[in-house]
This record gives C-alpha cells, sequence and structure tokens, in this order.
C-alpha cells in the first residue's frame, strides 16, 4: 500500500505507521488490492487527509465503510464520484442542508468542496471490497483511524466533530469536550432517519455558528 498522505499528516501519523498493526494492514490492503476489485482506488485511500490537511481541519465528520458499489467511493466518508446516484444517506443529508440553512441540492454527491474548507470525511475503515460491505473492518483501519481522532483532539482545538448513529459516538467517546464541540444524532441512513432520528438536527448551522463563535469561517454547506 502506498502512503500516500499529505506531510501534514504524515508528521502527526508516522508513530503509527511504523508499528506492527500497521504493516499487518499494509499487507493485508496489498493482497486485496491484488487479489480482488477493491474501493476506493489505492491512489485515493488518503484522499480525505490530502484534501482536508492537518492544520485546516474545522469539522470532523466520522462515516464507516466506504461505499462498496462501482464508481462510488473515492476516499471521503458519504461522498461519491460525479456522475453516480447518490445514496439514500446522502440524500438525507442534502434534505437536511436543505432544511436547514435553505441550500438547494447540489448538482452532484461529491462533497471535495467540504474537504477543502476544513471537513475532514473520515470513514472508520478506508477500505472495502467491490460488493462486500464491512469486509476490511478489523484488520487494523480501526485502530489507525482511533488515532487519528486522538491526535485531533489532542493536538486542535475548537474542532467541531458530528457523530452521527451509534458506531460513530462510540468512535469519538474519548475526545477531548473541554476543547472541542461535539454534536451527535442518528445515523442519516433511511432507518434511522425515518424514525425521526435525523431530521431536524441542524448539525450544519449549529456547526456555523460554533465556528464563527471561536473565530473561524463558516463552512459553505
Amino acid at each position: 500500500m502506498n502512503i500516500k498522505i499529505d506531510a501534514s499528516w504524515k508528521k502527526q501519523l508516522q508513530t503509527e505507521f511504523e508499528k506492527p498493526y500497521f504493516e499487518e494492514l499494509t499487507q493485508f490492503v496489498n493482497k486485496e488490492y491484488s487479489s480482488y476489485k477493491c474501493f476506493p482506488e489505492a491512489n485515493q485511500i488518503f484522499e480525505a487527509f490530502n484534501l482536508c490537511k492537518f492544520n485546516d481541519v474545522k469539522v470532523v465528520i466520522i462515516g464507516q465503510d466506504p461505499y462498496h458499489g462501482d464508481g462510488q467511493a473515492h476516499g471521503l466518508c458519504f461522498s461519491v464520484n460525479e456522475g453516480v446516484a447518490n445514496p439514500p444517506s446522502l440524500i438525507n443529508i442534502f434534505k437536511e442542508i436543505d432544511a436547514d440553512l435553505n441550500i438547494p441540492f447540489p448538482k452532484n454527491g461529491n462533497l471535495e468542496r467540504w474537504a477543502k474548507q476544513g471537513v475532514l470525511l473520515l470513514n472508520a475503515t478506508l477500505t472495502v471490497r467491490a460488493h462486500e460491505a464491512g469486509s476490511h473492518q478489523k484488520k487494523g483501519w480501526e485502530q489507525f483511524t482511533d488515532a487519528v481522532i486522538a491526535t485531533i483532539s489532542a493536538q486542535k482545538k475548537n474542532v467541531v466533530f458530528l457523530l452521527w448513529g451509534g458506531y460513530a459516538k462510540k468512535k469519538g467517546a474519548k475526545i477531548d469536550t473541554s476543547k472541542h464541540t461535539i454534536l451527535t444524532c442518528g445515523h442519516p441512513s433511511p432507518l434511522s432517519a425515518n424514525r425521526g432520528y435525523w431530521f431536524g438536527n441542524k448539525h450544519f448551522s449549529k456547526t456555523n455558528t460554533c465556528l464563527v463563535e471561536k473565530g473561524l469561517k463558516e463552512i459553505n454547506w
């Protein structure tokens, strides 16, 4: 696995790359990509970090797995490549943004524009085998992304963490709330959203309010 990651993150995470678990993870990912079709493309595994440098992180959204359908995943949680139909969770995200901020649906579901404004779109697991959800879980990625969250919590301040659903809430359980803001709600998936756990959370306006209060530029969602 080619660790194509921005220098700002490499400096912060170098010790993780040197640990035995990461070497085992690298061997696993290399074997999977050489033996099966996997997502995202190998050169986009660390795309979330390359589009949102460490010093620029203002907001963190935590997802679980990359999309496993053809052409969807490109290294950012909840985001899909241009020209690909928006998955149900992403549709519900856009519906909430529309209701919250009166921002109409965008032309596509590519969220690179968020990443470039300081939103780290972090999946807990950064790779997946095609059409096999969860196939790369518990191979080391979770330990690595726990370290990413811990590093942000320890080394930065005034970051807004958006924890949607039970998995994300557990993932962010150790974030230092004396330095950072945590907003929680249900997952935007239809199962959760249709039960009333997603719509009306106003996380996008609340995030911008938090950022402005800290003297930071708000996100153009």
